[in-house]
């Protein structure tokens, strides 16, 4: 009789130096969650046989470098199932401390109806947690590629989200169209060019959404050079950053807005990772 815990102690035996056990156990629970069946209930009781299969043919993918996000096709984010594949990128957990704090700023807010735009969508991970978290918040994202935005679109369906999407270049599509927003959040492609990542990363996430240019800024150039036509008296400017970006970035904002407040904060791991520009 085939258990679930012989499925893992099977899987970890056979592919070890390149799986750890902790990513087996996730991609099982996941598995098991989807029927209704409660792993650490069940480890000891013979596996079903479709969940078996399934575990099999994603753990194979797994050891091949495939991220486990992909292999399952959906994502968890900030409490929402996302669907994810190889047109956006996996969302960070590092993303749902930049939700956190939007909201705080919301509901201090809260007298005033506020507007928000997501630039560079992706699977729309930002917009439709945000919009989840404070329903009467007005929510637009957009995204430069049809298929990212395609996708965002499903999610937002999947989660009973209502955002309006347009495509187009960071915030092009918003200025044609003269909308304005209080709040305008970002976690635009940071990378440098010549920055070395991760192979799982490198060989299976979109480089569109990844790269930034030389020094990693040309996404921020590009909003920051648009933001005073599409914001909004009062407005926010949110974005996440890479942790070694904060004096470049700094300075960046300073060189398109003079008379601004800028805070910085850590995430979890006490690395720089956002940035808030209050004008």
């Amino acid at each position: 009789m085939e258990t679930y815990n012989n499925l893992l102690f099977s899987a970890y035996h056979k592919y070890q130096e390149k799986l750890d056990m902790a990513t087996l156990r996730l991609f099982l629970y996941e598995l098991c969650f989807a029927r209704k069946i409660n792993l650490y209930l069940a480890l000891d009781e013979k596996a079903d046989q479709a969940i078996a299969d399934d575990f099999k043919r994603g753990v194979k993918e797994l050891a091949l470098g495939k991220p486990l996000n992909y292999v399952l096709g959906y994502s968890w984010f900030y409490g929402y199932k996302l669907k994810v594949d190889e047109h956006v990128l996996i969302p960070r957990f590092e993303t749902e401390e930049l939700v956190g704090h939007l909201l705080s700023y919301i509901d201090a807010k809260e007298q005033k109806k506020l507007s928000l735009v997501d630039v560079g969508t992706g699977s729309g991970a930002l917009a439709i947690a945000l919009k989840k978290e404070a329903p009467a918040l007005k929510v637009y994202a957009s995204d430069i590629a049809e298929d990212a935005l395609e996708v965002a679109k499903y999610n937002a369906r999947k989660n009973d989200a209502q955002i309006a999407f347009y495509q187009g270049d960071m915030l092009k599509p918003f200025k044609e169209a003269q909308l304005k927003f209080d709040i305008v959040v970002s976690n635009p492609p940071y990378i440098k060019n010549s920055e070395t990542i991760e192979a799982s990363v490198k060989d299976y996430e979109p480089h569109v959404a990844l790269f930034g240019g030389a020094d990693g800024l040309d996404h921020y150039r590009d909003l920051l050079r648009d933001a005073p036509s599409v914001l909004n008296d009062d407005a926010l400017i949110a974005f996440e950053m890479g942790y070694d970006q904060k004096e470049s970035l700094t300075n960046l904002v300073h060189s398109y807005f003079k008379n601004v407040k800028i805070d910085v904060k850590q995430d979890i791991n006490g690395k720089d990772r956002m940035m808030f520009v209050k004008l």
